[in-house]
């Protein structure tokens, strides 16, 4: 029997609620202020679902992580991107060997004083084989000297951020490090200028000739170790999709009254579809079965990302014309561009699909 999510999570905060129902909309145009999102998540104590008492988290596992980030996503999705890249950078230090580096940023990271961002797409692109890394090492006095880019970070918090990079070292050996606002030589850019998702300071990050020691590696080894974090940066990816398509789901549901009953059918398959999807996505994670075999995990988030998008389609039927108004229609709207999004959020649907093909035809 599956185990559910911590009951912790069973509801958000309702003082979180009614802030994030309030500024969807502006999260999304950028309106509201992107500082405020991070200890608006931490205060709720969704970045610390998943995480051990010990280490100062709620307690549960990585699928209490999913959850939240699902919950999250019923209301905005921007604030759930956020938090996806703040508890992705959190769980790569509870897998790390780095105990030390754990200790040292856990207590800001999960009070949401400082951000955390994943940083490891193009990571998880190269491990694919669709990619080469973008950042390089080389060994020097006192440390290691790492030049390159990361053309899309999320929750790079002009406040204060943390992030993870794949690094390609001289020697030919990949390592995950963690790099830093005040890491002399790394540059954030401004803002980037996206059609949605404004609240969320994602940005490019420039590295020119940064210094770091052996304290700020995640691991030594990328290429052994980002198989293992992957279940979970992709499960709490999917987290985005979960949430998204079942307030969508429900949404239509409530509205789909007279003149609209040919829709209960679709809408009661496509939530069978999203509940078996959610089960098998927390029992592969939990079984950590996509460790050693990841095709299964990329079918499910593009499956996810396909639920997401009917549930949007089935939501605007359900509305109707009001749909269309700007006023009453402004959170289907919203929800459109959200949708829109969960394709592109990378490994995107396209690299997903194109690593399953090239699997197929090696298996061939």
């Amino acid at each position: 029997m599956n185990r559910p999510a911590h009951p912790a999570l069973a509801r958000l905060d309702p003082d979180f609620v009614a802030w994030i129902g309030a500024s969807a909309c502006a999260l999304d145009s950028g309106e509201e202020d992107a500082a405020a999102v991070l200890p608006r998540l931490a205060d709720a104590g969704v970045t610390a679902a998943g995480v051990p008492f010990h280490q100062g988290g709620v307690g549960g596992d990585i699928v209490d992580g999913i959850a939240a980030v699902s919950a999250v996503a019923e209301e905005s999705l921007a604030a759930a991107f956020v938090l996806w890249g703040h508890r992705t950078y959190i769980e790569y230090l509870l897998q790390s060997p780095n105990g030390a580096l754990g200790e040292e940023l856990l207590p800001d990271l999960l009070a949401g004083r400082v951000a955390g961002a994943t940083g490891l797409s193009n990571a998880m692109k190269f491990l694919a084989g669709l990619e080469a890394l973008q950042i390089s090492a080389r060994e020097g006095e006192g440390g290691l000297t790492l030049t390159g880019k990361m053309p899309w970070v999320t929750n790079l918090r002009p406040q204060g951020f943390h992030v993870a990079a794949a690094v390609d070292h001289e020697n030919g050996q990949a390592f995950i490090a963690s790099l830093s606002h005040y890491d002399v030589g790394l540059a954030r850019s401004d803002d980037l200028a996206l059609f949605g998702m404004q609240s969320t300071n994602t940005a490019a990050v420039a590295l020119t000739n940064v210094k770091i020691g052996a304290d700020r590696i995640l691991h030594a080894d990328a290429r052994s170790w980002l198989p293992r974090i992957r279940p979970a940066f992709l499960g709490l990816q999917c987290g985005m999709s979960i949430g998204l398509a079942r307030r969508s789901l429900n949404e239509a549901t409530q509205a789909a009254g007279a003149g609209r009953g040919v829709l209960s059918e679709p809408l009661h398959d496509l939530a069978a579809r999203l509940a078996q999807a959610e089960s098998r996505l927390f029992a592969g994670v939990r079984s950590r079965e996509f460790e050693a075999d990841a095709a299964p995990l990329f079918e499910l988030r593009i499956a996810l990302a396909d639920i997401a998008a009917d549930a949007v389609s089935l939501e605007l039927h359900s509305a109707g014309g009001r749909a269309y108004l700007r006023e009453p229609g402004r959170h289907v709207a919203r929800r459109w561009r959200e949708v829109a999004f969960i394709p592109l959020i990378t490994p995107s649907l396209v690299q997903l699909k194109t690593a399953l093909h090239q699997r197929r035809r090696s298996a061939a």
